[in-house]
């Protein structure tokens, strides 16, 4: 094989990825299905789910909340039916939660972080592993973790937290899905262009009591690169752990963010 084509994932592998049909998710959905993947996104936003539908012959979308266990039992269920089956398992999804001093953040705020960003991740395992270990095409779990999974985070600690706790997530299940061919990896994106960056830049500003521009300065003095990462960079590294060039790379946490020095 032509060593540039290890580079490419196989045309045709069934891909689910939660929280796919905005942000993140939709570049990196979008991104296999230029590889020719059939994809199933899954989304809470009922508007971005609606606009996903129809909008490729090979994506499928579906409404639903990834912290209630039902629901993504349910999403499971539509995407093998849909794809026939599953190979890749990008398990996306997740919320900023609050911003400010732990004291002050409420017990609410801490459980729906933790069930949005983590408890999800479990929900997914649970009903798509025995799909995967059913695939003989280097099946693949990709998890989104963060910077924020190898950093400590002042002022954003059930973020951090569960970020942490998808990379141990990670290392353990390779270990355990290893001998199955199942690959597990996580990608750690760092501070990404974006609506939503901004909205964390804005939030943290307030809890500091600075502007947006000095907190957003602040920010880039800390990336080596002293420059934002973007979605396509992180659905790049993506499709790279998909394609045949990452079939013996597992339980690994890769960075995608310019060197961020610190947080």
């Amino acid at each position: 094989m032509n060593t540039l084509d290890l580079l490419k994932p196989r045309p045709g592998l069934r891909v689910l990825v939660s929280g796919g049909a905005a942000g993140i998710g939709a570049t990196i959905a979008e991104a296999f299905l230029q590889a020719d993947a059939s994809v199933y996104v899954c989304d809470i936003d009922p508007a971005a789910v609606a606009q996903a539908n129809g909008r490729h012959p090979r994506l499928h979308a579906g409404v639903a909340d990834v912290s209630v266990r039902e629901q993504v039992d349910r999403v499971i269920d539509e995407a093998r039916d849909a794809l026939g089956g599953l190979d890749i398992l990008i398990n996306n999804a997740g919320i900023a939660g609050p911003t400010g001093p732990v004291d002050e953040i409420s017990p609410e705020q801490w459980e729906q972080t933790v069930s949005t960003n983590l408890n999800s991740q479990y929900y997914f395992l649970r009903k798509a592993v025995p799909l995967l270990r059913q695939t003989s095409d280097s099946p693949a779990i990709i998890a989104m973790s963060s910077v924020a999974g190898r950093l400590g985070y002042p002022f954003r600690t059930p973020y951090a937290a569960t970020k942490w706790a998808i990379v141990g997530l990670v290392k353990s299940l390779a270990i355990e899905l290893g001998p199955s061919n199942v690959r597990v990896n996580a990608i750690l994106p760092g501070v990404v262009q974006g609506e939503r960056m901004d909205r964390v830049i804005a939030a943290r500003a307030q809890a500091l009591g600075i502007s947006f521009d000095a907190m957003k300065e602040e920010y880039l003095r800390k990336i080596s690169l002293r420059r934002m990462v973007t979605m396509d960079d992180v659905a790049a590294m993506a499709l790279f752990l998909a394609s045949p060039a990452g079939a013996n790379i597992s339980g690994q946490a890769i960075s995608v963010d310019g060197n961020l020095e610190y947080l």
